[in-house]
C-alpha cells in the first residue's frame, strides 16, 4: 500500500537521489542535467506551497510531488504540480495516485484549476495520463524543449478546472 504525505526533513536524501537521477537524463524536465542540490533543493522544497512524497509499507519513498501557485496575484488561483516517480515504481499507478492526490490538495489550499507549463510532448506516457485524467492540451510551444538525443521539440501545456467532482478518480 502506498501512503502519501508531506515533506519531512529526513526525506530529503532519498528526494535529492529520485530527482538528481531524473534531472540528469534530460529527457522530461527544463532544469539542467548539472543542476546542484541546492538549487533543486529550492526548487523542490523551498519554492513551492506543498511538496509531498510516496512511500511504501516500508517508507521507502517511491515518488513525489510539489504543488505551488502557477503566478503570483491575480493568477494565483491556478496551480501547477511536478511529478517524480522512482523507476522501480513506474507502471504501477503511482502517478495517477499522486496527481489525484495533488488535486484534492489544490483543492483544499483553495486552487481553483491545475496547469502544467512544459509537458514534452516526446513524454507521450505523461501526456497519455495527464489526458487520461482530464487535462487538456491547451497549447503547444514548438521546439520549446532541448531534448538530449531527439534535439528540440515541443512541449504541451496541460489545464484542467478543479471541483471536487473533477478531481475524482475517473475510472
Amino acid at each position: 500500500m502506498t501512503t502519501i504525505r508531506r515533506f519531512q526533513a529526513a526525506d530529503w536524501p532519498e528526494i535529492w537521489a529520485l530527482l538528481r537521477n531524473t534531472f540528469a537524463s534530460g529527457d522530461t524536465y527544463a532544469y539542467a542535467p548539472d543542476s546542484t542540490e541546492a538549487e533543486i533543493y529550492h526548487a523542490w522544497i523551498t519554492s513551492p506551497a506543498a511538496t509531498y512524497v510516496a512511500c511504501d509499507d516500508a517508507g521507502q519513498i517511491l515518488g513525489t510531488y510539489t504543488l505551488k501557485p502557477n503566478q503570483p496575484g491575480l493568477g494565483g488561483h491556478v496551480c501547477n504540480c511536478g511529478y517524480v516517480v522512482a523507476p522501480a515504481a513506474q507502471g504501477q499507478g503511482l502517478a495517477t495516485a499522486m496527481c489525484l492526490h495533488s488535486q484534492a490538495q489544490a483543492l483544499d489550499l483553495g486552487f481553483r484549476a491545475m496547469q502544467f507549463n512544459l509537458v514534452v510532448a516526446t513524454n507521450e506516457r505523461a501526456v497519455r495520463l495527464w489526458q487520461h485524467l482530464g487535462f487538456a492540451v491547451v497549447g503547444r510551444l514548438p521546439g520549446a524543449f532541448r531534448h538530449p538525443t531527439r534535439g528540440f521539440v515541443d512541449a504541451l501545456v496541460m489545464f484542467k478546472t478543479l471541483d471536487k467532482r473533477t478531481a475524482a478518480d475517473p475510472r
